[in-house]
């Protein structure tokens, strides 16, 4: 299937940007540089992250696409530049570079500036250095882990920026994400979900969490990791709101929502598994408790039949049913472990510890920010897929009309049903 919206990343973790390309992005969606730089900032929150969050900055270029506070239509270009890139211009370089530049520090004489110099032999188990390695025929995993990074999602957070405010302003979708567990700590299953109102509240908990004592609990879940030096992992939710009936299909495999929203979660670093809606708890269920019960619309009843649940997670069939739209992503603890597990020396093949590269102890609260934008893009480009339109007017137009025929049978009351 040809996407309707076509999103590409380029660039390494150290390089000199990463460059976020967005086609098919309709005119007039109301956006400025300053709303991609809170996204970036959104990202970088959470309790557990490592140093590098705090001396390496993102800086923000829009280099077409955006004019005056509007899209244009044509492909809007993004450049998240990095500002630690002179500590790595030599061991980075796209042009060859003298063997001897390769040998000494970076300017500070640190051991640790030397030591990026070095060829990285000693691959990380659950990374994709050694698989990366073997498939590509590269001999250290310097090439790999700097696209392979995490770091890459920068460049996914600002375009699902863009895609969220076409949501937003053309169907009145809005987003919001939020941590469910880490490590061992999990939210009550019964507590209440987050809305777009509490986006202020989830920006300022220490884990994205919005059930104050079980934040507390993650909280101190991270701190004794880090005391051991370990790592952890945890399940984030994205939840949107205000969805319309009818984005995606039945009708071939591809076009299955639920089946793109998988893969897009899945396609973030360190992702291990995904549910939409209750997931596999439902699984256990009898069929009887696992569905959502269809209910007769009242008198005054608007829009389509109401729902004693939301175990699907807003998806029937693929298609959008105009419930909330639930979609989780289970994070596995990262895999530069302080305390390195065993591998191999590629260079010598002896037995060793693995390479240990800067890195947090936990990424589960930017990891739910990730999950928010790929569902926004995913979203925008089944909304664009179901309305067309070249303009977030034009969009507005068609999603009206949708309603006016999805109406002939949703405001059926018995005695006017045929």
């Amino acid at each position: 299937m040809t996407a309707m919206l076509r999103w590409l990343t380029a660039g390494e973790s150290h390089g000199p940007s990463l460059i976020s390309l967005l086609d098919g992005v309709p005119a007039g969606i109301e956006l400025t540089s300053d709303d991609l730089k809170d996204a970036l900032a959104r990202r970088r929150l959470g309790h557990g992250r490592g140093s590098r969050q705090k001396f390496e900055q993102d800086v923000l270029t829009v280099h077409g696409g955006l004019r005056h506070g509007r899209t244009l239509g044509s492909p809007l270009a993004i450049e998240v530049a990095n500002s630690e890139w002179p500590k790595w211009e030599k061991v980075m370089s796209a042009d060859p570079v003298p063997r001897e530049d390769l040998l000494i520090d970076a300017g500070t004489g640190d051991e640790r500036e030397i030591a990026r110099n070095r060829p990285l032999s000693r691959p990380r188990p659950g990374h994709a250095d050694l698989s990366g390695m073997l498939k590509y025929g590269f001999d250290e995993a310097r090439p790999i882990l700097e696209r392979a990074s995490a770091r890459e999602t920068a460049a996914r957070v600002v375009a699902g920026r863009v895609a969220a405010a076409l949501l937003e302003q053309a169907a009145g979708i809005r987003l919001v994400s939020h941590t469910l567990q880490v490590g061992a700590v999990r939210v009550p299953d019964d507590a209440e979900l987050p809305t777009p109102e509490d986006l202020a509240a989830l920006d300022e908990d220490p884990l994205r969490c919005f059930h104050q004592d079980t934040s507390a609990a993650m909280v101190a879940e991270v701190d004794g990791a880090k005391a051991d030096g370990d790592t952890l992992g945890g399940v984030v939710e994205v939840l949107a709101y205000g969805s319309p009936v009818g984005l995606g299909s039945h009708i071939q495999w591809d076009r299955r929502l639920d089946g793109r929203l998988a893969q897009a979660i899945m396609s973030i670093q360190a992702m291990k598994g995904v549910e939409i809606g209750d997931g596999f708890a439902t699984a256990g269920r009898r069929g009887s408790q696992a569905h959502d019960e269809i209910l007769a619309a009242g008198a005054d009843g608007e829009g389509t039949f109401p729902r004693v649940s939301n175990r699907a997670g807003g998806l029937e069939g693929g298609i959008t049913n105009g419930q909330v739209i639930r979609v989780r992503g289970a994070l596995k603890p990262i895999s530069t472990v302080p305390r390195a597990l065993r591998t191999v020396d590629v260079s010598t093949g002896e037995q060793t510890t693995a390479n240990h590269q800067r890195s947090d102890t936990c990424a589960v609260a930017p990891a739910a920010v990730i999950a928010e934008a790929v569902v926004a893009l995913t979203l925008a480009d089944a909304l664009l897929e179901k309305t067309g339109g070249d303009s977030v007017a034009e969009i507005r137009a068609h999603l009206e009309g949708t309603d006016a025929l999805q109406s002939a049978l949703t405001d059926r009351r018995p005695d006017t049903a045929p």
